[in-house]
């Protein structure tokens, strides 16, 4: 399995990569690797690595004079910047934890994290000074620098390098605590995919800093490769500019991918800047249709799997044609088993476990290591992964089986006129059955009649259903003229 990722790069590429296990080595490495090649731009304008490293080493001065001690925690409050990318990286090689707390939040919540990770320092963006009013810490603006520079700190690669927050689509959020060795290896594995990857990408950024996937697969992992990183304050504003960034890399959700298509067959496939060919796509469920639609206009849409615990990079799929609705394979350098049909996995990209929080730690992590995913999955003979349900979601028949209503949802996606569904135990005529809610695609049907797309969704209830035990299958069926609620990642919320 680990040469299916590897294979994927050429020899001499292959051999220009290496593990970096701290933050403060990766510093050091990307600002002698890449030297003069453009590294962080906001469009207007573009810093090369070396710059972006003197910046990140005056940074690490400015937080060092403070005061601050190894572990102290220093929250970033700003948009995607180049400001917050680069406070980060001085955060995490001075050997301090950096938060990038999520630039929604109303003031009492910033308050309350700043309370509750203890945190010494809060960097943050113009945009957010009133914001910050009242935080229980020292603050500074995101673009302050000291007038002299700091050396990166000496730092072991299980030492505590971020935290995340983390919730899923269901219970309160969790601080995930990731160690250096846990990011690095992620941003590595973000490394892999055919073609030539080094020194040549430019990526747009249409995910936040405070998602794990933004911050490394889109950045670090951008980083690692020499690409060129342009900042976008946010998905609407990012995408409008999509023609003048070029973008050739896009790390994103399937929302977005659907946002992205629609403006295609709007505009036309021009509106992407004319040189997009790889889009990374996580977080939710990506229907084969999009897949399909995106490779006939030769760009690369796949798919894999993760969690904020495991550094976000468990599965990757290149083989999206072939095997659409796989997450791929384990990356290099990880265990995996299936304990009673859950995932199991442990390795470099592990978590330390949950802030604060022991005995929600101690249901996720083990002892001896393993990350417990609460995902039910399955491998086929060629070992790519499938998901077949969340444990929490099962649905209990009246004879006592479990069902996961992801397995029930996964045939509805084969169909290119649904755009989302949602499949959950509800009543009728005052018994429990199974019920689904269907999201069609407006745009594929174009002026017909609503009854005539609700008649078209209840006819292919009727021809899964035939596919299905009786016990599985659906008897209550709506068709949505609104959207679901979703997460911030944009995955459909199941407590609706």
């Amino acid at each position: 399995m680990k040469d299916y990722f590897k294979s994927m790069l050429a020899a001499d590429e292959l051999a220009q990569l290496k593990y970096i296990p701290t933050l403060p080595e990766f510093v050091t490495w990307i600002e002698q690797k890449w030297g003069d090649l453009p590294c962080l731009s906001d469009l207007t304008n573009s810093l090369t690595y070396k710059q972006v490293c003197g910046l990140v080493a005056r940074k690490r001065a400015l937080l060092n004079d403070m005061g601050l001690v190894k572990g102290d925690k220093v929250a970033i409050l700003d948009n995607t910047s180049v400001e917050a990318v680069e406070m980060f990286l001085a955060a995490t090689s001075a050997g301090y934890v950096a938060i990038n707390l999520p630039s929604q939040l109303p003031q009492q919540a910033i308050v309350g994290c700043c309370m509750k990770f203890g945190v010494k320092v809060l960097a943050f963006g113009k945009d957010f000074a009133e914001a910050v009013q009242g935080v229980p810490c020292k603050t500074i603006a995101i673009t302050d620098v000291a007038d002299h520079a700091a050396p990166v700190a000496t730092v072991d690669k299980n030492d505590p390098a971020a935290i995340f927050f983390t919730g899923g689509t269901t219970g309160a959020p969790k601080g995930a605590i990731l160690p250096h060795r846990a990011l690095m290896r992620g941003a590595l594995n973000g490394c892999y995919a055919p073609g030539k990857q080094l020194g040549c990408h430019r990526y747009a950024s249409v995910l936040p800093l405070s998602h794990v996937f933004g911050l490394i697969c889109s950045t670090l992992s951008a980083l690692y490769k020499g690409a060129e990183w342009v900042a976008g304050p946010n998905v609407k504003e990012t995408i409008s500019k999509f023609p003048v960034i070029k973008p050739t890399y896009l790390v994103a959700v399937p929302g977005i991918c659907e946002i992205l298509m629609g403006l295609i067959k709007m505009y036309g496939v021009g509106f992407l800047g004319g040189n997009l060919k790889y889009i990374i796509s996580g977080a939710a469920n990506v229907p084969p249709k999009l897949i399909a639609e995106f490779d006939k206009m030769g760009i690369l849409l796949f798919e894999g799997y993760g969690m904020t615990e495991g550094a976000n990079l468990t599965t990757g799929n290149i083989d999206v044609l072939t095997h659409p609705t796989s997450v791929g394979k384990l990356y290099p350098e990880q265990e995996a088993k299936v304990v009673d049909g859950e995932l199991w996995y442990r390795g470099d990209n592990v978590f330390l476990g949950y802030y604060g929080d022991p005995e929600k730690t101690a249901e996720t992590l083990t002892e001896d290591g393993w990350v417990k995913t609460g995902d039910l999955v399955r491998f086929d003979e060629d070992g790519y992964m499938y998901i077949v349900g969340r444990i929490k979601n099962l649905i209990i028949l009246s004879n006592g089986e479990n069902i996961s209503p992801e397995s029930i949802e996964e045939p509805f996606y084969k169909d290119p006129k649904l755009r989302d569904c949602l499949v959950k135990e509800d009543e009728l005529d005052g018994r429990k059955v199974i019920a689904i809610e269907i999201l069609p695609r407006m745009e594929e049907f174009g002026a017909t009649p609503w009854e005539e797309i609700e008649a078209y969704f209840k006819d292919l209830v009727g021809k899964v259903n035939a596919e299905l035990p009786s016990t599985h299958q659906v008897i209550k069926v709506t068709v949505r003229k609104e959207d679901f609620k979703r997460s911030g990642a944009m995955k459909v919320l199941r407590n609706q």
